[in-house]
């Protein structure tokens, strides 16, 4: 009998990233199917337990353009979106959302969120001179420690960037029908 590993799931407009969590997996092999049937199994643990997944995803997926890094830790997959438009959510059908998948809020970004500044409209309002209200009570003692003064850059989370998970590994194509589907295989 096959057992769920915890997976871990987060979206942007262009991208899903799956990632699932097992330690020590060996054997780990990972099928991703254009129409978005998502495949894993792998052995893991002390007694070589076997564990298995398939996830019939919202939409189609790039299956050329995805990507699938296999760790020790975890097996990271950048899915591309055929579709550059925000899911509804991660499986298709009126189910519940098993256990074992849960949101990864670290990669998660809102679709509100998930636009450049360029595309925020302002309604032409000059925020320059808000900075400099003098006159307000309330205002800024200039006695204050000058030390929280230091400008800190603020940045967005990194997108799930395959070059920086564990190398950028693309799947292995396999035999026929390599353009239809991709295939990792893996041994830790």
């Amino acid at each position: 009998m096959s057992r769920h590993p915890e997976v871990k799931w987060a979206e942007r407009a262009d991208k899903v990233c799956i990632t699932v969590l097992l330690l020590d997996s060996k054997n780990a092999k990972v099928n991703l199917d254009p129409e978005g049937v998502f495949t894993f199994s792998a052995n893991a643990g002390a007694d070589n337990n076997l564990y298995e997944l398939k996830l019939d995803l919202y939409d189609k997926v790039n299956v050329e353009e995805s990507t699938i890094s296999i760790g020790v830790r975890n097996i990271v997959c950048v899915l591309e979106k055929v579709e550059k438009v925000w899911w509804k959510k991660l499986l298709r059908g009126d189910g519940k959302t098993p256990h074992y998948i849960k949101v990864d809020w670290d990669k998660w970004v809102d679709e509100d969120e998930d636009t450049g500044p360029g595309d925020i409209d302002l309604g032409g309002m000059d925020f320059s001179s808000f900075g400099n209200m003098g006159g307000m009570d309330g205002g800024m003692d200039d006695s204050e420690d000058s030390s929280d003064d230091e400008e800190q850059e603020v940045m967005k989370p990194a997108e799930a960037d395959t070059n920086k998970v564990n190398g950028n590994a693309k799947p292995e194509e396999q035999g026929a029908g390599a353009s239809e589907k991709k295939e990792a295989n893996a041994s830790t």
